[in-house]
């Protein structure tokens, strides 16, 4: 489907009048990809427009943290967001605590895989995230709230060990498998479907563990047999 040159001008004038700004990428898009630009609009009201299991504030908590970790200038209009959504300068200086934490989660899976046994007194588990609290202890940055963020953070940065611990200190603390989902989908739009997809095949494996009680939907999904990469035909 070719479109001519005001049609093109007519799709980025859309996007400016929707998001108030127009990226280089959308004009490629609209000029040789269009039905990819379709479905790429959809996909990006779907993943950060409209409302779903995270209020306003928490999906900007959300997205503060996952830019913040992934060191993104790209998507600065977030931060404006996160203001207009209520978040202040103390919120915004518990996330960042909070992800500069998060970068050394790899340290304590370290810790975890080799070292527990000379430390057994000292779960690394435990201590990342009562590291974590101890960060915000005091800020505007509730517990639960400080999961969700750090779900996002794992999830984009493909820190498994950490996002396994934190999905499982969410389940204890009793927040939301959807609100769960949604803090870990946001870092598709950063980094990337593949890693979602390895985040979730994490969380699979906690669900398949037994170490959470899931609810009725989510234990659906760890029932259904042969999840997992495609495998030749013998």
């Amino acid at each position: 489907m070719d479109r001519s040159p005001d049609e093109i001008r007519g799709a980025l004038e859309q996007i400016r009048a929707a998001r108030g700004f127009v990226l280089p990428h959308h004009g490629a898009m609209a000029a040789a990809l269009p039905e990819l630009h379709a479905s790429y609009e959809a996909m990006y009201r779907a993943l950060t427009l409209e409302q779903r299991h995270l209020a306003p504030l928490e999906k900007e908590v959300v997205w503060l943290a996952i830019l913040a970790a992934c060191e993104e200038p790209v998507g600065t209009h977030h931060l404006h967001k996160f203001r207009m959504a209520g978040g202040d300068d103390a919120l915004a200086a518990a996330v960042f605590r909070l992800v500069g934490w998060a970068a050394g989660a790899a340290r304590y899976a370290c810790i975890a895989a080799h070292w527990q046994g000379q430390f057994p007194a000292l779960p690394a588990a435990r201590e990342y995230l009562q590291g974590c609290d101890a960060l915000i202890e005091g800020s505007p940055l509730a517990p639960g709230l400080a999961r969700l963020a750090l779900l996002g953070v794992h999830t984009a940065c493909e820190e498994i060990w950490g996002l396994g611990v934190v999905l499982e200190s969410a389940y204890a603390l009793r927040v939301a498998e959807p609100q769960m989902a949604e803090a870990m989908s946001l870092a598709i739009w950063p980094r990337g479907v593949n890693r979602f997809v390895k985040a979730t095949a994490a969380w699979l494996d906690l669900l398949q563990s037994g170490r959470v009680t899931p609810s009725p939907a989510f234990r659906a999904w760890a029932e259904v047999a042969g999840q997992g990469a495609f495998k030749p035909p013998v």
